[in-house]
């Protein structure tokens, strides 16, 4: 075979992106060889997805000539395109899943526990899986003995509500085999979406430097147990602005549409509803022009981390332990019995009822404190 079809530049069907006549031989100009072909599998859900990328650096600096594939769900494409750790982006459907099962990679990485991931990561061929895959019995199980703690973790309640103190990105880290200390999410924004911020900000007459704070209300459709109150919402958001003087702007997607109306109209201050509308990569921009994030463990948590936000989030129904922070916030976590559960819904909501306007005030407070926001 001709080694233009090593080139991670060849585009098969297609001219590359040089637009140059491929030789028939290695004389091309641009031609550069892939070096170990990398397959990641991790498709869902998008901020668990996020919190994956802190390995890409890693793999690209021990073999430094990797051509790295990516295989995702179509909701998780907005955080990883434009990449530069990643060489190629795919979907996963059925015209891809049948591709990689063509295809033959040095280097398989499934760190998805979903039926769909861990089916390709048991179908297509690598000389060295790691991770997880489906076995003929279609039960999930370790592809490596490394990979074993985090398979437990999933079936141990004890084990992961209780004993485990490691945060994600160390057990992923520890499943692969790798050691040494892990770095941080690896997101690009373009500067389009990061004017939109500004822009909507300006809009909004948030221009004047004093300190922007977003209030994140929602939790998505499957952990209504991860949303704080409504009235403890609309509380803080009084205390935020007439007790720190910031600008206070709510933020959510579209199943908070009337969430946010509710608590802008209990609240006594000005608030700002930025609209739940945007797409991805627009929400992004917005959370890119707050000084400090208030959320749940939920989707915009972990885009306010990747984007090296100050953050403030609390905890009833999920562990605390494995998310990183990186040294900009604080955590807030429920103290009750019940708690973790992983429960969706709660008839309760104990846990969120527990962590107090006080509580979360007084750590906003502290962390723009810290980092000399006054």
């Amino acid at each position: 075979m001709s080694k233009e079809f090593d080139c991670r530049f060849f585009a098969s069907e297609k001219p590359c992106r040089f637009k140059l006549d491929c030789p028939i031989d290695d004389t091309c100009p641009k031609y550069q060889p892939m070096g170990k072909r990398i397959l990641i599998i991790k498709l869902a859900a998008i901020g668990d997805v996020l919190r994956t990328t802190p390995i890409l650096p890693v793999l690209k600096e021990k073999y430094p000539q990797a051509y790295i594939t990516w295989i995702t769900d179509t909701s998780s494409l907005s955080v990883l395109e434009e990449n530069p750790y990643i060489d190629r982006l795919l979907t996963a459907n059925y015209e891809n899943a049948l591709r990689l099962q063509v295809e033959k990679f040095d280097i398989l990485i499934c760190l998805d526990k979903d039926t769909v991931a861990s089916s390709l990561a048991s179908l297509v061929k690598a000389d060295q899986k790691l991770g997880f895959a489906l076995s003929g019995k279609g039960l999930l199980y370790p592809l490596n003995k490394e990979a074993d703690y985090l398979f437990r973790l999933g079936v141990s309640d004890e084990l992961k509500f209780r004993q485990n103190t490691k945060t994600y990105q160390q057990l992923i880290f520890e499943a692969l085999g790798i050691k040494g200390k892990y770095g941080e999410y690896v997101i690009n924004l373009p500067q389009k979406y990061t004017s939109y911020g500004k822009q909507m900000m300006q809009q909004w007459g948030i221009h004047n430097g004093r300190v922007v704070i977003g209030l994140n209300t929602g939790a998505g459709k499957r952990f209504a147990t991860k949303r704080w109150e409504i009235e403890s919402f609309a509380v803080l958001a009084d205390r935020l602005s007439k007790e720190l003087k910031a600008h206070v702007v709510l933020l959510g997607g579209p199943e908070e549409i009337e969430r946010n109306k509710e608590i802008s109209s209990r609240a006594k201050s000005p608030v700002i509803d930025t609209g739940c509308h945007h797409s991805l990569k627009e929400f992004m921009g917005l959370i890119n022009q707050c000084h400090l994030i208030v959320t749940g463990d939920t989707l915009a948590l972990h885009l306010a981390i990747a984007l090296k936000k100050l953050v403030v989030t609390f905890f009833g129904s999920t562990c605390h332990q494995e998310i990183d922070l990186y040294g900009r916030g604080r955590k807030l976590v429920a103290e009750v019995d019940c708690a973790p559960c992983y429960k969706g819904n709660c008839d309760t909501m104990i846990c969120m009822k527990n962590i107090s306007t006080d509580d979360v005030f007084y750590a906003c407070k502290e962390v723009l404190n810290t980092n000399s926001f006054r």
